[in-house]
């Protein structure tokens, strides 16, 4: 810019141009700044916000990258789990996880990213957890997807489930108890009363028999009818207690079983137990014997089996069951009619500590098996 021959008042007026425009670039700088200032401010609340939320839940909220490893761990998981942040963050979430869960957890998210299958997210389900003393202890866990420009988070929400856990036990105890006292009473009070009533019944129709043929034949039905009730009220004592207190009560219960469904369902259901298995845990033997019954139902209803084995043994330091059918076979859902079943017997498995796997049969058909711990 050439400022000879410019007089002082265009001078004057270009220099107060050059100072306001000067001002106003100073002006917008500041404001630019403010802004900037304004957003970090906004997202330092935003973070301490989500932060406080996090820390104040009630579940445990651990989040992860694509590739397994922890991002964020919450004050409920801290609690849960008896890691501190700094010993988790930037390690695999694995780390929490005892096996089977463990070494198979790696496997789910290389599956999912292939696949874009998932078989875990957006589904709640009952699994263990591995706390940092060792012990392992039951948790219901979901996980959560979100997607971010440059990939991808999952979200685990964690509960421990071990007081709830107690609580149906000692309630499934207390049930099973009942149903067994009753199943007594009516094996060794009313059974026993029937019995005599039919006795009664016989002599009365031999007394009656030489006076009066009408009175006698009356007399007979009464004692038939009493023998119907006898043999009614023994089936439902033993449906309420199938399993007798003697260590050897559960191998006898599943013999009878698998002879009651051959006469009942005239289908091939044959019972196996190489070695004995004494078992002087009733409760635990009636939940395997439930199970067992399950399996079977569901064989010959669903599966339209002609052919079941039931086998007891044991392998290594477990007692395992299994039934084997020549069915349709287990569908690849996992789920017959509801699935209630199922459900059931994976219930009463958690209750004896146990596992529960069902997958196809060699030959087809479903093969269903049982571990628990041997005691």
């Amino acid at each position: 810019m050439h400022l000879s021959g410019l007089d002082r008042a265009t001078l004057l007026e270009r220099l107060r141009a050059l100072e306001a425009r000067a001002t106003e670039d100073q002006l917008q700088q500041l404001l630019i700044t403010a802004e900037r200032k304004r957003d970090q401010s906004a997202l330092r609340d935003s973070e301490e916000r989500i932060k406080a939320i996090l820390d104040t839940a009630v579940e445990g909220i651990i989040t992860i990258d694509e590739r397994g490893l922890i991002e964020s761990y919450n004050l409920a998981a801290q609690k849960i789990f008896g890691y501190r942040p700094e010993e988790v963050i930037g390690k695999n979430v694995s780390m929490l996880m005892p096996m089977p869960y463990k070494k198979d957890h790696d496997s789910f998210i290389a599956n999912y990213r292939l696949t874009a299958q998932p078989k875990i997210i957006g589904i709640g389900r009952e699994v263990m957890g591995l706390r940092k003393d060792g012990s392992t202890f039951p948790m219901d866990l979901s996980v959560s997807e979100v997607r971010l420009e440059k990939g991808r988070i999952f979200t685990g929400f964690v509960r421990d489930i071990t007081e709830r856990k107690r609580l149906e036990k000692e309630i499934l105890e207390i049930s099973e108890s009942e149903r067994r006292s009753i199943g007594h009473a009516l094996h060794d009070g009313l059974s026993q009363h029937l019995a005599g009533i039919e006795m009664m019944s016989q002599v009365l129709q031999q007394n009656l028999s030489s006076k009066s043929k009408a009175a006698a034949a009356q007399a007979g039905k009464i004692a038939e009818h009493v023998r119907e009730a006898l043999v009614q009220t023994r089936m439902l004592a033993r449906g309420l207690s199938p399993v007798s207190i003697e260590s050897e009560g559960l191998m006898s219960a599943l013999q009878e079983l698998a002879a009651s469904i051959r006469r009942m369902f005239r289908v091939d259901c044959h019972f196996e137990c190489p070695e004995p298995v004494l078992m002087q845990d009733n409760v635990t033997a009636t939940h395997v014997y439930r199970i067992a019954q399950e399996a079977i139902n569901n064989a010959i209803k669903h599966g339209k089996a002609t052919d079941i084995g039931v086998a007891l043994g044991r392998k290594l330091t477990n007692f395992q069951l299994s039934v084997i059918d020549n069915g349709k076979g287990f569908p690849a859902d996992g789920q017959r009619n509801g699935g209630m079943g199922l459900q059931i017997m994976k219930y009463r498995a958690g209750m004896i500590e146990g596992t529960l796997q069902i997958e196809p049969g060699a030959e087809g058909g479903t093969k269903l098996v049982c571990s628990w711990k041997a005691r």
